[in-house]
């Protein structure tokens, strides 16, 4: 497992802010994720093309069901990505799946009551099926990437673990 360098500022340490996110790796961040810019397509596609066509009575109905699973669809990706824990970060994924299929409903609602045309529809349920496949994809990567970094040390003396090299230290230490 690789380690991250870590960056100590001294009270001494003139450096600026500026200095400092310049050695930030954009590279590794979460608007890299293929996950977060389809969910970003589909939040732009309601905010564009879905809500102006709502009537005025839905404005505080289905305009803003639609704009907070809208926005928590790509928070939810960026705030599981910012946890680096597998765990925390697959549940805030799932929850941003559910954000999803809540829009897919919300979609469908249009369409039902003829506030948005068939092409409308179909652009819609073509962006969220992509971004839906694309996040279940993801989630399981990551719980395949979890799972192969789990492992119980030696708590109790007779759990049955493979004998990894990290075990082997383990009982070679602590004699178990």
């Amino acid at each position: 497992m690789k380690k991250s360098k870590e960056y100590v500022i001294e009270k001494n340490d003139n450096s600026k802010v500026e200095d400092i996110l310049e050695k930030y790796n954009v590279q590794k961040d979460f608007t890299t994720l293929e996950e977060w810019k389809k969910a970003r397509l589909v939040k732009l596609f309601f905010y564009k093309e879905v809500i102006p066509h709502l009537p005025s009575e839905e404005k505080f109905n289905l305009d803003i069901q639609i704009r907070k699973a809208g926005v928590s669809s790509t928070a939810n990706i960026s705030e599981g990505y910012g946890r680096y824990n597998y765990q925390e970060g697959i549940q805030f994924y799932r929850i941003s799946r559910g954000s999803i299929y809540e829009l897919k409903d919300h979609l469908i609602s249009c369409y039902d009551l003829d506030f948005i045309s068939k092409e409308v529809f179909e652009k819609g349920i073509s962006l969220l099926e992509d971004t839906k496949v694309t996040l279940n994809g993801y989630i399981k990567f990551v719980n395949t990437q979890k799972k192969s970094y789990d492992f119980r040390p030696y708590l109790f003396p007779y759990t049955p673990i493979p004998y990894t090299s990290f075990n082997l230290i383990l009982k070679n230490i602590f004699e178990i």
